[in-house]
Order: structure tokens, then sequence, then C-alpha cells
């Protein structure tokens, strides 16, 4: 067996052992979905009628929902940094060591297990979205453009997280540390409002801002945008698909490398 061959089957392994926790600890599952749907009921309802279109030319749900994807597929990747804290914290990470498996086929379950849970939360948002009026006015493969470029996207996001989860070994430290970041990212943003509205500095940020881009594509993909309302003349959000899939990519070709390389710090110690 080849080394790859051998690395993506023990990785399936990882993927398959975090998949049959999610089943018999429900919890899990439950309050990773149950965020979602309080952010769209929250700003459908709450917010919704004070923010309006905004120069957007969409109803405010329709704009929305794209931001709620966004938003919460980021934050969905913060469990990967988690889940591996908790595993180094309770001992798993040295069974894993004493197993001739590959080094990388922990990080790699984790992460593909993960976008697992992310699938999860876009049904559960897209069903809660249809309840309080949002519409897909695209077409079905254009949507499931929309759906790939979210996840690609929290994929990348999680091999960020992973190194957090390596580096500071304890679980609420990871959710607190990623807060700090995720957090400003995901509202300084065109997630909940037009970035048109926002003052100079912060507006130039959520122009170039890579969750502006990924939430762009989604509504576009989606048929939530008005032609009459184009998106602000910025390359970034003119082609919102290719600059998301850019930050994809070089998240990737940064961090795998990264978290690869300290999980092999971390379990020779």
């Amino acid at each position: 067996m080849s080394t790859f061959t051998r690395a993506a089957s023990d990785a399936a392994t990882v993927t398959r052992r975090n998949l049959i926790k999610i089943r018999r600890v429900p919890d899990l599952l439950v309050f990773t979905t149950l965020q979602p749907i309080m952010f769209v009921l929250l700003f459908a309802y709450v917010f919704g009628g004070a923010i309006g279109t905004q120069g957007t030319g969409v109803d405010y749900k329709e704009f929305l929902i794209a931001g709620i994807f966004a938003q919460t597929v980021v934050f969905g990747s913060t469990f990967t940094g988690y889940s591996i804290a908790e595993d180094l914290q309770k001992g798993f990470i040295d069974r894993f060591r004493t197993l001739p498996m590959s080094p990388s086929a922990m990080l790699f379950g984790r992460t593909l297990s993960d976008v697992f849970n992310n699938v999860i939360s876009l049904v559960v948002m897209g069903l809660s979205g249809l309840v309080v009026g949002w519409r897909i006015r695209g077409s079905a493969l254009d949507a499931l453009g929309g759906a790939l470029v979210l996840l690609v996207f929290a994929y990348a996001i999680s091999w960020v997280m992973a190194l957090v989860g390596l580096l500071v070994r304890t679980p609420e430290v990871v959710n607190n540390a990623s807060f700090i970041v995720i957090f400003p990212m995901t509202f300084i943003a065109n997630t909940f409002v037009n970035p048109e509205t926002l003052p100079g500095p912060l507006r130039t940020f959520a122009y170039w801002n890579p969750v502006s881009s990924v939430t762009q594509a989604a509504r576009e993909l989606f048929g939530n945008t008005n032609p009459d309302f184009p998106p602000p003349d910025v390359w970034s959000l003119q082609h919102p698909v290719l600059y998301s899939l850019i930050w994809s990519a070089l998240v990737l070709a940064v961090f795998v490398p990264l978290a690869v390389r300290q999980y092999q710090r971390t379990t020779s110690r």
C-alpha cells in the first residue's frame, strides 16, 4: 500500500470515528444548529425592520441568509480547534501516537468530519430561511455552487483553527482566542449590512474581507441580488467566487503544513 493510500485510509478512519462521536453525543450537533436558527430569527424579525434594504435592492431576509450562512460556517470551524484541544487534554492524541497511522491522518480526519457538521448546519439554516421568507432565485446548480464555496472556505478556516487547537491545547482558550478574531471578521463585512454604510477604514476592510466575498458569492449564486444594485466597484466583490477560492487556496497552502508540523512537534514530546 502506498504512503498516500495509507494516509487516506487512516484519515477516513479518523473521520468515521468523529462522526460516530456525533451520533453518540447528539448534544454537540443540537447546539451547533441552534445558534444559526437563533441568528436567523433575531436578525430577520428583530433587526430586519430597522436595517431595511439599505440600497441592496432585495428584501432584507434574502440579503441576510447568505450572511448567516457565511458567519455560521466560519464560527463552525472553531469546533475543529476545540475538538483537537479536547483530544489533547484527554489523552486521545497519545493513543493515536502509539498506533501505526499517518501523522497527518488525525488532522485530515478532524477537518473532513467538520465539513459534515457544516453541511448539516447549512441544511438547517436553509430550512429556517425558507420559513422566514428566503428563497433561492437561481438555478439548483448555481445554489449547489454557492454551498460549495461556503464549504470550501469553511474547510480552509478549519485548518487555521486546527493550528490554534494544537498551540493552546485547552478547549476553553480555543473558544476565547477564536472569538476575538472571528467575531469582528464576520461582522465587519457585508454579512448583515451593506458595507457602503460603514465608515471609511471599516468599509475598506469589509470590501477586502474574504468573508464579504464568500457572502457575496453565495448571494449571487442563490439569486439573492438585484442587477439594478450592483456590488461596490471593488475587484474582490466584483469577482467574489474567484476571490473566495484564492483565499481558500492560500489559507490551505499556509496552514496545512503548519498544522501538520505542529502536530508532529506536539506528539513527539
